[in-house]
């Protein structure tokens, strides 16, 4: 595969858009030079992601899985592209759409879906369910129901880092809707000020709950939010992992090199409604199919390694084997026991 430019690839893009439309879909970067297996490793991810929300949608819908459920369908190049940029040792942290981060950190499926259920072996015990739960081992420090409040601890994730003068990198997941909230731009100054080593990345799915991006915020190019405190941003195509990979590696290289914190707005798109009590009723389906059939990133990536040599039977073995995955998450999440009720007098306290 070519290697192309990276250079270009995360310059910020002027918007398209203007108040009240909304691009259907950003212009595709390809060629960013993952190489074939590290094309199969993000496809695997983008499955495995995939076709555990789906299986959570289900189990809600069974009345297994309690609260609220925000799934991340649609949305599943942009956490495995950044997460292929990071290294050890480099922390994340998101909102309440987070089944997906904490896949493609390496947490095991079966431990999130027992939480999902509310289950003793889940990863926070029964007691995180969909919105927070925490893996300190995959310094996953965790979603966060409070629209935009985890901007503010991902600064001090990067704050710690700073404190500490290691070379780690912390990146702050939040959405378009998140974008507009005061303790953003308070984070965004922080950072700036002390040069923070911290990535914050936009997921900017169009639609802040229901309401349009374009209805919602002033400001047609989020990657340029960050300007007013001199933090470079760009946009990137968030339906393309390789494009999300590509921007990812020269942010996560701003910020070890010291030159303090970066914006990523990744243009993306989630399928379902914001979380599974919503109708999604905003939208039409032709938008919605529109971008299922003309953009999705799983059906990108997979004629890009078709192109690549790749044969269906090594596709379908990777299909296979996350069904697996999935279908042994689901069991185990379904006959785990439940929390003790001696559990919920536990963890509620801390003596110094």
């Amino acid at each position: 595969m070519a290697k192309a430019d990276s250079s270009k690839r995360a310059k910020p893009a002027a918007a398209s858009a203007k108040a009240g439309k909304t691009d259907p879909a950003p212009k595709r970067l390809t060629n960013t030079g993952l190489t074939k297996d590290e094309l199969l490793h993000a496809y695997h991810d983008m499955v495995l992601i995939r076709r555990f929300e789906e299986r959570a949608g289900q189990l809600y819908g069974m009345g297994l899985i309690g609260g609220f459920c925000h799934l991340y369908i649609g949305q599943e190049a942009v956490v495995v592209g950044i997460q292929m940029a990071l290294g050890k040792g480099d922390q994340i942290i998101t909102s309440y759409r987070d089944h997906g981060h904490m896949l493609a950190t390496g947490m095991e499926a079966r431990g999130v879906m027992a939480e999902l259920t509310g289950r003793a072996t889940g990863y926070s015990r029964g007691k995180g369910g969909s919105m927070h739960m925490f893996s300190k081992e995959k310094n996953f420090f965790g979603g966060h129901g409070i629209v935009g409040a985890q901007v503010s601890l991902g600064a001090g994730l990067a704050f710690s880092n700073w404190y500490r003068g290691n070379d780690r990198v912390a990146v702050t997941y939040f959405g378009d809707g998140a974008s507009n909230q005061g303790q953003v731009f308070e984070s965004f100054n922080l950072a700036a000020l002390l040069k923070l080593p911290c990535i914050f990345v936009i997921e900017n799915n169009r639609y802040g709950m229901g309401t349009s991006v374009a209805r919602a915020t002033a400001s047609h190019n989020l990657s340029q939010n960050g300007a007013p405190w001199g933090i470079p941003g760009a946009q990137v195509d968030g339906m393309d992992v390789e494009a999300v990979k590509a921007a990812a590696d020269i942010a996560v290289a701003h910020c070890r090199a010291g030159n303090g914190p970066y914006l990523l707005e990744v243009q993306t798109y989630r399928y379902r409604g914001h979380s599974m009590s919503d109708p999604g009723r905003y939208r039409s389906r032709d938008e919605v199919q529109k971008m299922r059939t003309e953009h999705d990133c799983i059906d990108a990536a997979r004629k890009h390694l078709e192109s690549l040599g790749v044969e269906e039977a090594a596709l379908k073995e990777i299909d296979d084997a996350v069904k697996r995955v999935v279908q042994e998450a689901a069991d185990f999440a379904q006959t785990s026991a439940e929390p003790e009720l001696a559990d919920l007098y536990t963890d509620v306290l801390l003596e110094g």
